[in-house]
């Protein structure tokens, strides 16, 4: 599955020359999960996490390549959440090493939409998230109650970790949380819809949709993104030439 590796590539290389901090997987400094979305009230938040009209999005990428996602890291570009004092702008990136489904495309895409869920069964206390699949926006509502235990992203960032690691294809995570940085979350913001345009051309791919590639929506993905034309033949469909 090569379809998000220049992806992956290209944010982990933007990323690295920001300044950043780095944590191993560590399960016991896992945030308390309630198992249910709380309700935070807006007279007991610190902050949002993308309120007041910032940037705020998440994406999730899934690679077979093992160099790309080589072990369990959560990183932190910008404050933390102890030291933010205001809403700010945000995102939430996740990259997944899965193994055994090289080959298989139609397992491999059962994969990528299994991951995308996973999000929606993380409930971190103290840490309400509103996710909106259509335009990949993830506000987050943080109490002040959690951030007087202590809470941090290095807590919730296990916490997730956690969660995908119940999923036994999943080998390893690298999630990354930005925070405070108005022009990089807006980049970020841009390459969510990216992301999710991939994730929709592989859908149409995958349902078996004929169609004459001079006039699809979704061509311009396709001479874009490693394996996507690849998969047309796969499913029977060559592009059609347009010469």
């Amino acid at each position: 599955m090569e379809l998000y590796n220049s992806t992956i590539r290209e944010v982990a290389a933007r990323l690295a020359e920001a300044k950043h901090r780095s944590w191993p997987y560590e399960p016991s400094r896992a945030w308390r999960d309630l198992g249910q979305n709380e309700l935070v009230l807006t007279r007991d938040a610190a902050y949002e996490l993308g309120g007041s009209g910032n940037p705020a999005s998440n994406f999730t990428c899934v690679t077979t390549d093992a160099s790309l996602v080589p072990e369990d890291s959560i990183t932190l570009v910008g404050p933390d959440l102890g030291e933010i004092g205001a809403d700010c702008p945000f995102c939430r990136i996740v990259m997944l090493h899965v193994n055994d489904i090289s080959g298989d495309d139609q397992e491999a895409f059962r994969t990528i939409r299994d991951m995308e869920f996973v999000k929606y069964h993380v409930f971190p206390e103290g840490y309400m998230m509103r996710v909106s699949p259509e335009n990949q926006r993830e506000q987050v509502r943080v109490s002040r109650r959690a951030l007087k235990k202590g809470m941090s992203f290095r807590n919730i960032g296990n916490s997730f970790i956690r969660k995908y690691k119940e999923k036994g294809l999943v080998d390893h995570v690298g999630i990354y949380f930005v925070t405070g940085d108005r022009q990089l979350c807006k980049e970020l913001a841009d390459t969510a819809k990216k992301v999710d345009t991939i994730t929709l051309t592989l859908n149409h791919i995958m349902d078996g949709l004929a169609t004459d590639c001079s006039v699809c929506s979704f061509k311009p993905v396709c001479d874009e993104v490693e394996g996507m034309k690849e998969l047309h033949f796969k499913k029977g469909e060559a592009p059609m030439k347009l010469d």
